[in-house]
């Protein structure tokens, strides 16, 4: 069972038009084009329709999936064709040996299906969350580990491909040749032809394989005419890499690599640049699986970050460089004996501080998110009205010292301030990042790269590693190669794409000065988001971001609304904002999910619950403030009308009236505050919350108490015999006594809130007024007999998120106390107490928004799996995200949640299991709606396994 609700007030179609266009156009690259027409085809049969009409009328045509490249190649001024919704099937093949995949499946996902089997994929971009295999292929991506040995080129198996005339490639078939020769005669002759062209010039196979032995995205990947020889696997090689230049690749197997499980990771710190680079040769050559380069900035700037390790912190930052080591083993003795290896080294360097290497997670993950932290540090602080670029070139180590000085210095010399190097040392790869004002001239940008480009060709090096050629260095293209392998290139573009319809201007180029046009302005919106770098990290765990938009593109519409005011474009303002009210305000969830992917820390619930809160009308705040002032009848009058409704629906004839009555409300009233009555919905309400002691009876209390309000609202989910189930609460209670806890519930509970439902309607007055009034109730409650603090625990997710918000924002009245959620303190506390009689055989988890930002899924996974016989019978979807119910937001668009659940539930019903729990009420509801499934909360699950 899925919901099927159409939106409720989607713009008028020129509107919804003229947003998708504007909210596509911009990906993560310095540059800008907006396309005529957005097409979002779902198969390969579409997409061979779409090329065959390009080809025919001589019209461009552009692929776009995650959007995450940083060169221009992801945009279109013709067609801009949009794969990342149709294209996301990824299946496991081989135990994991090989898998298949579309276009659209992110690399985290795939590798997410690959780890049960010890398996990932070879490439490890550090996009890895957001950028799809259609990227990844057509970039040729590696990564910090892959190197050349495992990029895309090496562990591509077969792909399918359509090219621009509609033939479709597949070189997974035996007789893949021939059928290339049927279809395309001239391409497949042709293709023989510049095999032997290439083949025959000594000069150009000494060039190949000089640029195609270090990292190379430059050009097109002409080491596929000395590395195959049937045309149709020199095409499918020559597709990697081409930045959908040459056709579209619909679907590919790779194969995958070993997860080596033991990791130990160090930082090596050298008195200067050019120690480090002088060692790099050594630790080459020690095998290490990562040789991660910080130079002196990166350093400095490391040091202004709020987790900083003690390893940077403590460095005297005087022309300092670094290294990120880390190695891998299958067991505890093999690692041992590795990093034995390179403690020997690394005693014989010369090194500026103590050299330590450590397994311990929460170390290992602080080195990791300081070397990350980078971009963000230097991106989030730039100027306002510059842009952050992010390039990367590649030299022959013995080179790369000299490089970077090299860009040291021309930092210098074009007046770029706080610039970093960082980058992939041990492949001889390095990244800069700059802050550019591209709203002037463009003369400096313009003399920094010519003498970027004569420093690293001058290195032997190329002028693209990782991040593709697009337009940024299509220019450049012919400087590295020369003019026969340029020409090669060339005549390879006519030969498969004949009416040059394919991603015109990206790769090859004839103007000299292409890198410098369609520079994206930059405009100043609300403070909330102007951080934003348009990098598209947020999208894949965004829930709208197949209903309406993502928020990266809630971002950039507000920057293309403004623009075009500031332009006298008014009919283009017009239309983006009249979309932007359903489209932008009432279709986000305001999970904050985007928060946790963002590099530069961007919460764009944050600029939603603001302008819900600017569009709020005085009456409309005013009611919600006087809820807030008595909410405990509010609560149980919810809960009352929910029984009576329940009532009513039992009734045959009168089944459909509490739906009819709310739709009517909402017609005449606002639908952006009156909920639907839905079917997943509970057929009576909670119980009251009580005051007093709970658990285990007398004694001293451990800890305060905090029963969500939700659990008033709506009542327990039914159990398997029909009857009303337990409910969080009052399985908490129990589990309390079993354990022999005594804990306390404030004197007012039953008014308390965390002030989430107010926030998140952009009611400010409400919010504050429920915050406040909770900090102090529970500032009186959790104070001990001995003046220590009581843990306040709460026992729904989402509420113990905002019970923390509220504490935080209370300032002194909040100090010193510690919330935790009940599903935390049931791990800790409670199940070393506690004895598993009746175990379930299965059980599905759903984790939540807030489980996210709490760090607390592990605790809601760790609880399930406890009150199972085999953890591994607990099953947490690979697909799961938000189910952006978000308290009643699915009540208000039910499309919301059935679009963000789709691929949840798809996988929820391929494996059916006896329980279904997750961590908050209304949670549970968006999965019922989903998956037609009875969700509970996971307490309930650890109440049924426990009892006696």
């Amino acid at each position: 069972m899925t919901l099927t609700d159409a939106p409720s007030a989607p713009a008028p179609a020129l509107d919804r038009d003229v947003v998708r266009r504007h909210a596509m156009a911009h990906d993560a690259s310095h540059y800008l084009l907006l396309p005529e027409a957005v097409a979002v085809p779902d198969s390969e049969a579409g997409v061979a329709a779409l090329l065959r009409d390009a080809t025919a009328t001589r019209h461009p045509v552009t692929f776009r999936a995650g959007g995450t490249s940083l060169s221009g190649q992801s945009q279109s001024s013709g067609v801009l064709a949009d794969v990342r919704r149709g294209f996301r099937t990824a299946e496991v093949l081989d135990d994991g040996a090989r898998v298949r995949v579309g276009p659209g499946v992110t690399v985290r996902h795939v590798n997410a299906m690959l780890a049960r089997h010890g398996r990932r994929l070879g490439p490890d971009p550090a996009s890895e969350s957001a950028c799809t295999l259609g990227g990844v292929i057509a970039n040729n991506s590696s990564g910090m580990a892959a190197g050349t040995e495992q990029n895309t080129y090496r562990t591509l198996e077969s792909l399918r491909a359509v090219l621009p005339t509609g033939v479709v490639l597949d070189t997974s078939a035996a007789d893949a040749d021939a059928r290339l020769r049927h279809d395309a005669p001239e391409l497949h002759a042709g293709l023989l032809r510049l095999r032997d062209r290439v083949r025959g010039d000594e000069e150009s196979v000494r060039i190949i394989r000089e640029r195609f032995a270090m990292k190379n995205t430059m050009g097109y990947g002409v080491n596929a005419f000395l590395d195959f020889d049937d045309p149709a696997e020199i095409l499918a090689r020559l597709l990697i890499g081409s930045e959908g230049t040459l056709g579209f690749i619909s679907e590919a197997v790779f194969r995958t690599v070993h997860v080596e499980p033991k990791v130990t990771t160090g930082l090596m710190t050298f008195p200067s640049l050019a120690a480090a680079t002088a060692a790099l040769p050594d630790l080459v050559a020690a095998g290490l699986a990562t040789v991660e380069l910080l130079d002196a900035r990166s350093l400095q700037v490391a040091q202004r970050l709020g987790s900083v390790p003690q390893e940077i912190a403590s460095v005297q930052v005087a022309g300092h460089a670094a290294f990120l080591v880390e190695q891998r083993a299958d067991s505890d003795a093999e690692l041992a004996e590795k990093e034995s290896r390179v403690r020997r080294l690394a005693g014989g360097l010369e090194l500026a501080s103590a050299f330590d290497m450590t397994t311990d997670p929460l170390r290992r993950a602080a080195l990791w998110s300081t070397r990350k932290g980078l971009y963000a540090a230097v991106a989030g602080a730039r100027p306002q009205g510059s842009t952050a670029l992010l390039e990367d070139v590649v030299v022959p180590v013995p080179e790369l010292g000299a490089t970077c000085a090299g860009l040291q210095d021309l930092f210098s010399q074009h007046g770029y301030e706080e610039c970093v190097i960082f980058g992939h040392a041990k492949d001889g790869n390095i990244h800069f990042l700059l802050n550019e004002e591209l709203a002037k001239d463009g003369e400096r940008l313009e003399a920094f790269t010519e003498d970027m480009a004569e420093l690293v060709l001058g290195r032997h090096g190329n002028l693209k590693a990782e991040h593709g050629t697009g337009r940024v260095m299509a220019p450049f293209v012919r400087r590295q190669y020369g003019d026969e392998l340029y020409e090669v290139m060339r005549e390879l573009k006519r030969l498969v794409d004949p009416a040059g319809i394919l991603n015109p201007g990206v790769v090859l180029t004839d103007d000299d000065r292409a890198h410098l046009k369609d520079l994206k302005p930059t405009v100043p919106i609300e403070q909330e988001a102007d951080r934003c770098v348009e990098c598209g990290y947020c999208e894949p765990v965004c829930p709208s971001k197949d209903l309406t938009l993502t928020p990266r593109q809630r971002i950039v519409l507000r920057r293309d609304a403004a623009l075009a005011e500031q332009s006298g474009d008014a009919e283009t303002a017009r239309a983006i904002r009249a979309a932007y009210e359903y489209e932008g305000v009432q279709t986000c969830a305001v999970d904050g999910m985007c928060l946790t992917a963002c590099p530069v820390g961007i919460n764009t619930g944050d600029l939603v619950r603001r302008l819900r809160s600017e569009e709020t009308a005085a009456p409309a705040e005013a009611a919600w403030k006087a809820a807030a002032e008595h909410w405990g009848a509010v609560t149980r009058g919810a809960s009352a009308a929910l029984t009576a409704a329940g009532a009513v629906r039992k009734v045959p004839v009168l089944g459909g009236a509490p739906r009819l009555a709310t739709t009517a409300a909402r017609a005449v009233g606002s639908a952006e505050l009156i909920p639907e009555y839905r079917p997943e919905l509970p057929n009576r309400g909670g119980a009251a919350r009580r005051v007093g002691a709970v658990g285990a009876g007398e004694g001293e209390p451990e800890l305060v108490y905090l029963p969500a309000c939700v659990h008033t609202m709506f009542g327990p989910a039914d159990g398997d015999d029909g009857r009303p189930g337990v409910g969080a609460a009052a399985a908490f209670e129990r589990l309390l006594e079993r354990a022999g806890v005594v804990g306390v519930t404030p004197d007012s509970v039953g008014d308390l809130c965390c002030g989430t439902p107010f926030s998140s309607k952009g009611m400010t007055e409400a919010k504050e007024l429920m915050r406040g009034r909770l900090a102090d109730a529970l500032a009186r409650a959790s104070r001990a007999a001995d003046g220590s603090r009581l843990p306040v625990v709460v026992d729904a997710m989402s509420c113990t998120e905002g019970v923390l918000g509220a504490v935080e924002a209370a300032g002194q009245a909040g100090e010193g106390l510690e919330v935790v959620d009940a599903l935390t303190f049931a791990r800790r506390v409670l199940l070393p107490r506690l004895r598993v009689t009746r175990p379930v055989a299965s059980v599905t988890v759903h984790p939540t928004c807030s489980s996210t930002h709490l760090g607390a899924t592990e605790d809601l996974v760790a609880v399930a799996q406890a009150c199972v016989a085999d953890p591994a019978d607990v099953h947490v979807p690979v697909s799961w995200g938000c189910c952006a119910y978000a308290g009643d937001r699915g009540m208000l668009h039910p499309e919301l949640t059935a679009s963000a659940t789709r691929a949840e539930a798809a996988e929820v019903e391929a494996r059916p299991t006896d329980w279904y729990v997750s961590a908050n009420r209304t949670c549970e509801l968006g999965m019922k709606a989903a998956t037609g499934q009875e969700y509970r909360h996971a307490l309930e699950l650890l109440e049924a396994a426990t009892r006696g």
